[in-house]
C-alpha cells in the first residue's frame, strides 16, 4: 500500500547504471511501419480498429516547436493491444473525438504527459485516465527519465532519437521519421508495466496515481500578462522607454510570427531585439549596422523593426510599462539573506529536511513537494507552525493528499528558529 515506510524508502532497480548485456538498438517496428491515416474511411478503419483492442493505449504527438507559431500536433501516433500501431496525420484528420469516445475504457499511456495533452485535446483526444510514465519514472527514483534513457534501462532497448527536434510540419513526412514516431510507441505498454511493478514494490503506486489525476485535471494556463517581459536579456535593460522598446519590437514579431504559423525566434531572435533597443539606432540603416541583424529574413523586414522603435521612442511618459511588479510571492530565494536573514535560515533548514525526506523515499525533491510552496511556507510561515496549519498551508499551495501526508511534520519542526544555547556559567574565581 501507498505510504508504507518500509517499501517507500528502497531503491529502484534500474536507477542507475545496470551491468549487463549492450540494449537491443530498434531500427524499425516489428510490424513494420503502418501507412499514415491521411483521409476519413481510413480513421474509421483505425477507430474500429482500436475499438476492437485491449487494455491501455499507448499515445504520442509529435509538434513542430522551434519552427511553429503554434503547439498543434502534426502527428498521433497510437498502439494497443490485438490493434496494432496507427499513425494519423491530425492536418488531414482534423478531428479525433470519435476515435477519443472509442478509447475510453481504459488508460492512455503517454511519456511526459503534460507536453502533449494541450495538443491532444485540440484534436478531440480525451484519456479518461493517464499513465506517465515519464512521472512514474521520477517517482520511482530514476536517475534518467528521458523515454530513450528508461528503455535501455527498464526493458534494455534502444531507440535511434534523431528526429525529436524535426520540423514535424514537413509534408510528406520522410520515412525514417514515420519509423522513429511509430518506435515512440511500440514498446510504452511494456515499460508501462515494469514501471507499475516498481511502483507497487516501492508502496508508491496510490501516489503515482494522484499525480497522474493532477496532471490529467490540471486547468488550461491562463493567457501570461505582458508575454513581452520573458524575452531574454531583458533584465539588462534599465529605463521605462528601453522597456517600451522590447514591447514595441516583441509585439511586432509576434504579430509577424502568428500571421506566417513560424517561431518567433526564427523571425527576430530575442538577441536582436535587446541589441537594437541598447543602440537605439537613428535610421534603418543603424539598425542593420548591428551584427545579429545581418539576416536576410531581418533585413527584409527592416522598416517593421525600426518602426516599431521608432514609435516607442515617441510614447509619452504616461504610457511606458512599468518595471516588473514584485508580485505576492517571496523574493527569489538568492535575495533572502539580504533581504530577511531570519527567512533565509528557515528556508535552508526546511529544504534540508525535504530533501533528506526525498532522498529517503527515493524520489526528486520538486517531486516531494512543489518548490514554490517551500518557499512560501519558509517566506511566511503559519503563526503557530504545527503539521496541522503546515498541512493547511501546502494543501491551499496545491500539494496533493500524500505529499501533504510525508512533509507536513518535517517541515512544521524545521519551521521554528531553534533553541538559543545555555551561556556558559563563568570560571569560578581561583
Amino acid at each position: 500500500m501507498a505510504g508504507d515506510p518500509a517499501n517507500a524508502g528502497e531503491t529502484a532497480p534500474g536507477a542507475g547504471p545496470q551491468a549487463g548485456p549492450p540494449p537491443e538498438l530498434l531500427l524499425s517496428p516489428r510490424e513494420g511501419v503502418p501507412p499514415v491515416t491521411e483521409d476519413a474511411e481510413h480513421l474509421a478503419a483505425v477507430i474500429e480498429r482500436f475499438a476492437a483492442g485491449t487494455g491501455p493505449i499507448a499515445i504520442d504527438a509529435e509538434r513542430a516547436s522551434g519552427y511553429r507559431y503554434s503547439q498543434r500536433a502534426y502527428l498521433v501516433q497510437l498502439r494497443r493491444e490485438g490493434s496494432g500501431t496507427a499513425l494519423i496525420d491530425p492536418i488531414c484528420c482534423p478531428d479525433l473525438s470519435a476515435l477519443s469516445a472509442a478509447l475510453q475504457d481504459d488508460e492512455w499511456i503517454l511519456h511526459a504527459a503534460s507536453q502533449d495533452l494541450a495538443c491532444l485535446t485540440e484534436i478531440g483526444m480525451v484519456p479518461p485516465r493517464i499513465f506517465d510514465t515519464e512521472l512514474a519514472g521520477r517517482l520511482a527514483g530514476f536517475e534518467r527519465v528521458g523515454l530513450g534513457a528508461m528503455l535501455e534501462n527498464i526493458l534494455g532497448i534502444r531507440l535511434e532519437k534523431g528526429h525529436s527536434a524535426a520540423d514535424w510540419s514537413t509534408r510528406p513526412l520522410p520515412d525514417s521519421w514515420l519509423a522513429y514516431a511509430a518506435l515512440d510507441v511500440e514498446v510504452l505498454i511494456e515499460l508501462r508495466d515494469k514501471i507499475e511493478a516498481e511502483l507497487r514494490a516501492q508502496g508508491k503506486l496510490d501516489w503515482a496515481h494522484e499525480e497522474f489525476e493532477t496532471v490529467l485535471r490540471a486547468p488550461a494556463a491562463p493567457p501570461r500578462t505582458d508575454p513581452w517581459r520573458r524575452t531574454s536579456g531583458i533584465h539588462r535593460l534599465r529605463t521605462r522607454r528601453q522597456l517600451a522598446g522590447v514591447r514595441a519590437l516583441w509585439e511586432a514579431r509576434d504579430a509577424m510570427a502568428r500571421r506566417r504559423d513560424t517561431a518567433p525566434g526564427r523571425i527576430l531572435p530575442d538577441a536582436a531585439i535587446i541589441a537594437a533597443v541598447t543602440a537605439a539606432p537613428t535610421s534603418p540603416a543603424e539598425l542593420l549596422e548591428l551584427p545579429v541583424f545581418g539576416g536576410r529574413a531581418t533585413r527584409r523586414h527592416v522598416d517593421t523593426w525600426f518602426g516599431a522603435l521608432t514609435a516607442a521612442a515617441r510614447l509619452p511618459e504616461d504610457e511606458l510599462p512599468l518595471p516588473l511588479p514584485s508580485g505576492d510571492g517571496p523574493p527569489p530565494a538568492n535575495r533572502w539573506a539580504e533581504r530577511d536573514p531570519v527567512a533565509a535560515r528557515r528556508l535552508s533548514r526546511v529544504r534540508t529536511a525535504v530533501t533528506a525526506l526525498a532522498e529517503q523515499h527515493t524520489m526528486p525533491a520538486e517531486n516531494l513537494v512543489q518548490p514554490e510552496a517551500v518557499r512560501r511556507l519558509a517566506w511566511q510561515p503559519p503563526a503557530d507552525p504545527t503539521p496541522a496549519t503546515v498541512s493547511a498551508a501546502l494543501s491551499a499551495s496545491g500539494a496533493r493528499a500524500w505529499q501533504v501526508a510525508l512533509v507536513a511534520g518535517p517541515i512544521a519542526a524545521a519551521l521554528p528558529d531553534p533553541p538559543e544555547p545555555e551561556p556558559e556559567p563563568a570560571a569560578a574565581a581561583e
